[in-house]
């Protein structure tokens, strides 16, 4: 507890710094861009239209309003992946301003995964649009879409501070994590249903995989105009926590070494 308190003083200490990382990160991805902001939603746009085209005589006759199930999936994976991606390298990035001043090391781990969030944000226009083009049920409803946004940003932040340390001492863990990203893609109904897989395999994934859990709180929302399902809900917001938990536990017990390897 004692630590946790640390922790908040830090942060609110150092909020100015952390509103320039974050405006910093996000300024550097669309640098000498010509699209700039607009290509965090016409990106998703061209992928999902890909995707329905490979995919459409595959799986739609399977899943109702094809297009949004898939840019509704594409757009929550493709933050988890690129907030944990960015994350890896966050505390290894800050290396020579480490070595120069004390600054809390989480800042720029935080940083990286609050900016990635804010592109997100950008990317539900596309998926608005998508909702409409399709008739899907647009409503006041779509201000849940809160709730299963803020889990995985729980998730991604513990899975981050996680990653960060560990980078700083295994430099192999950033091309490890991609393969377990592009094993964690297929295990995750983002473009197909989930009542295609076996049984033994859609158990394992409804119960092991927290993507599922945000997933699906959040095409119950922008699919059907629902409010997310109480029990998706509970294991999301249990699955973020833990995660953030254990990533900051981590994270405490090794940064006083980070200087020794950065």
């Amino acid at each position: 507890m004692k630590q946790i308190v640390l922790w908040m003083h830090g942060f609110y200490k150092y909020k100015n710094l952390l509103k320039q990382l974050v405006s910093r990160d996000i300024k550097l991805k669309y640098r000498r861009s010509v699209l700039g902001y607009l290509w965090s939603v016409l990106n998703p746009l061209f992928v999902m239209l890909i995707m329905v085209i490979v995919f459409s005589s595959i799986f739609r006759s399977d899943v109702e309003n094809f297009p949004l199930y898939l840019i509704s999936g594409q757009i929550l994976f493709n933050y988890m992946s690129e907030a944990t991606n960015g994350a890896i390298q966050s505390v290894l990035g800050a290396s020579g301003l480490l070595r120069k001043i004390y600054v809390p090391k989480y800042i720029f781990t935080i940083s990286k995964v609050t900016s990635t969030l804010i592109t997100m944000l950008f990317s539900l226009l596309a998926l608005l649009f998508v909702a409409l083009a399709t008739d899907a049920p647009v409503s006041l409803n779509y201000l849940w879409i809160v709730l299963p946004i803020g889990e995985m940003y729980l998730f991604c932040l513990g899975l981050g501070l996680f990653l960060a340390q560990a980078a700083v001492f295994f430099r192999d863990i950033q091309y490890i994590y991609s393969v377990v990203l592009t094993a964690w893609m297929y295990l995750t109904p983002i473009f197909y249903p989930i009542n295609m897989l076996p049984e033994p395999l859609r158990f394992g994934i409804t119960r092991l995989n927290p993507m599922y859990y945000y997933l699906e709180q959040f095409r119950q929302i922008v699919m059907y105009g629902m409010l997310p399902n109480g029990k998706l809900l509970l294991y999301g917001l249990i699955a973020g926590v833990l995660v953030l938990i254990a990533g900051a536990w981590c994270f405490q017990k090794t940064q006083d070494k980070f200087v020794l390897y950065v």
